[in-house]
């Protein structure tokens, strides 16, 4: 009988040792603590054609060098810019300055100045800085010798753009959104080509109006630059095709300007009134002389808070605007401001009120 009894609890505790436990408490993981789960690594090539591998998505991010602001714009299409920016140059042309009006957290951004160095920037203790690929030799090696990653950008002409935001989307783990801002300017710049492709080109000349320390200077862009390329875009002939350009912008006499006879003259002023500028050379003698004046073809780039000429995201309004200008009659159904209601709703999310109130009113150049 014992041996029956002995047996039985002997049979029972082997059961309860093989049956789960409905109500046991799961031990603690004590492995799975923070620093062994590390996001897998990214690897971004970048405008210069590194491979430049992250062991995760960047969470501090600084922006830095001259005329960033084209760059911190197209950073800000991104709705992760806001949370993981922790630093950036200047973002502001003039007086504007766009980030600030859409960044709720931009009191807390540490601004940089335009030189800023390799120490100053290493202090933000970044995990990303983000720069223009000219900028590789003088200020990205010194930050990289530190440790840093650096990612070189490009953002100057449409085919950089697609790869730029192509960028950004990885480092700001957001693919999906770089894709729809890329079709947002790819769906926009076929139907303008599309449309004016086949017409006549009007001989086209742009100048950018610069009134440094009261010596008016005008300039013509180089060939490659967005604003030569918007004017082809947009169904023109640049002019100064032939003429002998710099890696810049190139200054011109007004015997040039008239030599080139041009059908329409568009005025870009990044320091003025574009609109003040162009009524100012109406009122000349010597300008009325041109034909363009003479049969009110002379124009006043629109701008808001920057002008539209730029490689800046607003490049593409530039090349709406100046599609309709060249092309009246088959654009003849295009609205500038609408246009930029769109365009501002659409890539940043900006609602009707915020539009009326901070982006009209900055409104400058030939628009209704």
């Amino acid at each position: 009988m014992k041996r029956i009894t002995l047996s039985v609890l002997l049979f029972a505790l082997l059961l309860a040792a093989c049956t789960p436990q409905a109500t046991a408490t799961p031990a603690p993981a004590a492995t799975l603590q923070p620093a062994t789960l590390q996001p897998s690594s990214l690897t971004i090539t970048d405008a210069l054609g590194r491979a430049v591998t992250l062991p995760a998505l960047p969470r501090r991010i600084v922006i830095a060098g001259k005329g960033l602001f084209m760059i911190a714009d197209a950073a800000y299409l991104f709705p992760e810019a806001s949370e993981r920016i922790v630093g950036l140059g200047n973002a502001g042309q003039g007086t504007s300055n766009f980030i600030s009006l859409i960044d709720p957290d931009f009191a807390g951004k540490v601004i940089l100045e335009s030189n800023a160095g390799a120490e100053q920037i290493a202090a933000l203790q970044p995990d990303l800085v983000i720069l223009k690929s000219y900028l590789a030799e003088t200020t990205g090696a010194p930050i990289e010798a530190l440790g840093i990653p650096v990612i070189y950008v490009d953002f100057e002409t449409p085919e950089q753009y697609a790869r730029d935001l192509e960028i950004f989307g990885k480092v700001f783990g957001n693919e999906a959104r770089a894709a729809e801002v890329a079709a947002y300017y790819q769906e926009r710049m076929d139907a303008i080509q599309q449309t004016a492709g086949a017409a006549e080109k009007p001989r086209t000349l742009l100048l950018y109006y610069n009134n440094k320390d009261g010596n008016v200077a005008f300039n013509v862009p180089p060939m490659g630059w967005i604003q030569t390329r918007m004017v082809q875009m947009a169904g023109g002939d640049p002019v100064w095709a032939d003429a002998a350009l710099g890696n810049g912008w190139t200054q011109v006499a007004l015997e040039q300007i008239a030599a080139w006879d041009a059908d329409v003259i568009l005025i870009v002023a990044y320091n003025a009134n574009s609109s003040d500028v162009a009524a100012g050379l109406e009122a000349d003698p010597n300008w009325q002389a041109l034909r363009a004046v003479q049969e009110n073809r002379l124009y006043a780039f629109p701008a808001d808070l920057y002008s539209w000429d730029q490689p800046d995201p607003r490049w593409i309004l530039g090349l709406t605007w100046l599609a309709g200008r060249l092309h009246p009659d088959l654009f003849a159904h295009l609205d500038p401001v609408a246009e930029a209601r769109n365009f501002y709703a659409s890539l940043y999310g900006l609602d009707a009120a915020f539009f009326d109130q901070n982006i009209l009113p900055t409104f400058k150049g030939d628009l209704p």
